[in-house]
């Protein structure tokens, strides 16, 4: 549970900026079909820094909903502030989803002494698993692993999303938290070395445009074909690569409204890519035939 391909959804926004809700119906499906082995929703793909408490555990709810069972939903409960981590751990506790994403506080800059005690707060509000989430590009916080070692120490403390793209970390964080700590990549050009030094799968944004494509090269990688599994990565580099010419969920939900699942409105302070990057998208997308 809470490994192999895992989505980090976007949430689909109507022109008005509310929440689409037949196309998140239709993305969830999507994914189902696709073969996806889990979904996170209200993670920093999915726009949550820019969603209300109560709008946040709608989508969530509305996901496992649409989910009925047939996939894995992990809800995203990070917050700057501990209070409100916890307070959206204990709101989001009986919904029917499998675990929670915690993002380090980000803008505080907290010491790793910070860090520990957020994260055990969190852990405290609710007995559902908790995948702690290292980003230091965007929190400008990184929790090191001997302090994830210590974490993994609480029992519903049970892996990480590592988004620092320095795959060394798997060996480390292997030796100091055991085998059986999950370690998923939050980095998708480096998602492929990540697995095949022994990492259980990744948070992908790549899977939102190419979900059977993510499933076919996680299940290689962990199952060590490593010849598969870099042939499948090379076809996706160049998503990789458009997916973050500007601030994640820019590129993603441009690229999926050209592909038709959505349409590409944003919550500010989020906009539509400059002209350039629009193109660049395009070309990306024609060039892993997915237009």
């Amino acid at each position: 549970m809470l490994t192999g391909s895992i989505v980090a959804l976007v949430t689909p926004f109507t022109q008005q900026g509310n929440v689409d809700y037949n196309a998140l119906e239709a993305l969830v499906n999507w994914h189902c079909e696709a073969g996806t082995d889990a979904i996170v929703a209200m993670g920093t793909t999915g726009e949550s820094a820019t969603m209300s408490h109560d709008e946040h555990i709608l989508v969530v709810s509305a996901v496992a909903e649409l989910a009925a069972g047939r996939i894995d939903v992990i809800a995203g409960n990070g917050s700057n502030a501990t209070a409100e981590a916890v307070h959206l751990t204990e709101r989001m506790a009986n919904l029917p989803i499998q675990g929670f994403l915690n993002v380090n506080p980000y803008y505080n800059k907290p010491s790793q002494r910070g860090l520990l005690a957020h994260y055990k707060a969190c852990a405290e509000a609710s007995d559902l698993p908790q995948l702690l989430y290292n980003v230091p590009g965007r929190t400008a916080a990184d929790i090191l692993p001997e302090q994830v070692a210590e974490l993994a120490q609480i029992p519903n403390i049970v892996g990480i999303k590592e988004a620092t793209g320095d795959v060394s970390r798997v060996a480390q964080l292997k030796q100091l938290c055991g085998n059986d700590f999950i370690l998923l990549s939050g980095d998708d050009g480096t998602g492929c070395e990540f697995m095949l030094q022994g990492g259980h799968g990744v948070i992908s944004v790549t899977a939102n445009v190419m979900p059977a494509q993510m499933k076919a090269m996680v299940t290689a990688a962990t199952n060590g074909d490593a010849a598969t599994a870099k042939a499948i990565d090379a076809q996706m580099a160049v998503i990789h690569e458009a997916m973050f010419v500007q601030s994640n969920p820019i590129p993603v939900k441009w690229a999926l409204s050209l592909m038709g699942k959505l349409e590409a409105n944003y919550r500010l302070p989020m906009t539509e890519p400059e002209l350039l990057q629009q193109q660049h998208i395009e070309q990306a997308l024609k060039q892993a035939e997915l237009i």
